[in-house]
């Protein structure tokens, strides 16, 4: 069996619940690691983390422009860093919420998050744009 083989399984098998019935692996995302802001967003929104890392493996890279969707694609055929962007949904109560004290900068909040997943697929991040 090859190592291919493997982790498309074991990763597919992992995030069954939040792929579409259609849905194919375009790359191993290796490790998974996230920010303190990152993190800090994905409980205030309520949001779970699986979903985005199942979007992002199968190639819904989000709200990028098309130059970028045409990078993360020649990116998945050469072996280069992929990236996706995501915003995640606000509540009037979440915004308030004291957790995300350390994910907001600036003036206004930005509910997006960053995947983005090393050229060599040791790793993938889930972060905040101003932690890049």
């Amino acid at each position: 069996m090859s190592a291919s083989f493997l982790w498309r399984f074991q990763v597919k098998d992992f995030l069954s619940a939040f792929l579409t019935p259609d849905a194919s692996l375009r790359f191993a995302p290796g490790r998974v690691v996230a920010t303190p802001g990152a993190l800090a967003l994905i409980h205030a929104t309520n949001s779970n983390p699986f979903a985005l890392l199942a979007k992002h493996v199968t190639g819904d890279w989000g709200e990028i422009d098309p130059e970028d969707v045409q990078t993360n694609e020649d990116a998945v055929e050469h072996g280069r860093r992929v990236l996706s962007v995501y915003r995640l949904p606000l509540q009037d109560a979440a915004k308030k919420n004291s957790a995300l004290a350390e994910a907001e900068q600036g003036d206004e909040f930005d509910n997006r998050i960053w995947l983005i997943t090393e050229a060599d697929r040791s790793v993938t991040t889930l972060l905040l744009p101003e932690e890049y």
